[in-house]
């Protein structure tokens, strides 16, 4: 488990759109005999950690058919501002339009395909395509096509951009490829209930950076290491100095959408990193499926925020967004980032080792210790549900 910057530390099922059709997969998912090895307590296979066609499918029926963090309602406050963002590979534009309305737009151009916009964030009055100046409007409805009246039976009414599904929770903004999927609330559960009760209040709540990581491994391998903290006394020394990482103390629970990690702070933290004493007692580290990570750090109000993506077999990619209560101290916050950036180093050696190992083709599968990874089972149970679709 972790909760930072350059690393995976520690701490559901619709269809896509009929617009986003399913590609041909050549991969192999034996999903009698992997659910039978989960049973015995062992792993996925670990060629589905190095498999390009494995991370094809998972994009197509983990990451296209789930609700995804992209960005902050802050981005689009006012009418006219947009950001950018991708989900499941698909590129996508969030917009807020002139009537004040939340957008989730396929940033593809309808003519010939090109991304319509190309930057990361700012305000327009239209979404125009750079290649040949198709014009949309904040709502994705086209409004203007050089040369369309010289065609006939043109009709621009079909031609919008395609639309996906937003919903928002407090600062925090969701899309979803499907038009009609399951409320964002029944991904959530009860992690609003355990964040208020842990002392996040997200109305005091204040944004305050982000910070992108790029990791050399398989994304499930950097969610398996986020899920469990049987490594925490050996590999995270400083963090073990602050919470009671003992399998008494600290505790791991399973929800339907999410896994939770709950860390105590010492009596006595032995050489804490920082100021650990506050109206947040203790450490709440949450993965939503399939890898939405929610940290909350012991001390002062604070929460990061942000997803796992697959940029490939063997590359992950992502970000988290750092909010800290209205009225922290700059220098607790730069004592606790400085905490946490040294977990996340930490658990980026490992999480890298993991890779080269399991990719090695040396071993078949690992052997779980299901009193300590049953988080990582339920895990690779998900993933698995989700592959063997169809």
């Amino acid at each position: 488990m972790t909760t930072h910057h350059p690393a995976p530390h520690h701490p559901a099922a619709h269809h896509a759109a009929a617009h986003h059709p399913r590609a041909h997969h050549p991969a192999v998912v034996d999903a009698e005999a992997c659910s039978a090895a989960l049973d015995r307590g062992e792993t996925l296979p670990w060629t589905w950690y190095a498999d390009p066609a494995i991370t094809a499918l998972e994009q197509e029926r983990i990451f296209r058919r789930s609700w995804s963090y992209v960005g902050r309602t802050d981005q689009v406050a006012q009418p006219g501002q947009f950001f950018t963002c991708e989900v499941g590979g698909v590129p996508i534009v969030v917009t807020r339009d002139r009537s004040g309305g939340l957008n989730a737009l396929v940033n593809v151009c309808r003519h010939r395909g090109a991304q319509v916009v190309r930057e990361d964030c700012g305000t327009r009055k239209s979404l125009q395509c750079f290649y040949h100046a198709w014009t949309y409007g904040l709502d994705g409805s086209l409004r203007g096509v050089p040369r369309g009246d010289r065609e006939a039976d043109f009709d621009t009414s079909q031609l919008g951009l395609r639309r996906a599904s937003v919903d928002t929770w407090g600062p925090f903004v969701f899309v979803h490829l499907d038009p009609e999927p399951a409320p964002l609330t029944e991904m959530l559960g009860e992690l609003p209930e355990l964040l208020a009760a842990g002392g996040i209040d997200l109305e005091r709540m204040r944004f305050h950076h982000r910070v992108y990581y790029t990791i050399e491994a398989n994304w499930k391998i950097a969610v398996e290491n986020y899920l469990e903290c049987y490594h925490c006394p050996v590999a995270h020394p400083g963090l073990a100095d602050v919470l009671d990482v003992s399998p008494d103390a600290y505790e791991l629970e399973v929800r339907p959408t999410f896994a939770t990690h709950h860390g105590v702070v010492r009596d006595i933290p032995r050489e804490a990193g920082y100021p650990v004493q506050g109206p947040v007692v203790e450490g709440q580290y949450h993965l939503v499926w399939p890898s939405l990570k929610v940290n909350v750090n012991p001390g002062q109000p604070n929460l990061s925020f942000g997803p796992v993506h697959p940029a490939g077999p063997e590359r992950t990619t992502g970000y988290l967004d750092y909010f800290f209560g209205d009225d922290v101290d700059e220098a607790w916050i730069k004592a606790m980032l400085a905490f946490d950036d040294q977990v996340g180093a930490e658990d980026t050696d490992l999480v890298e080792s993991v890779q080269r190992g399991a990719s090695s083709g040396g071993v078949e599968r690992g052997r779980l210790l299901l009193g300590s990874e049953h988080t990582i089972s339920a895990f690779q149970r998900f993933v698995l549900g989700r592959l063997r679709e169809d």
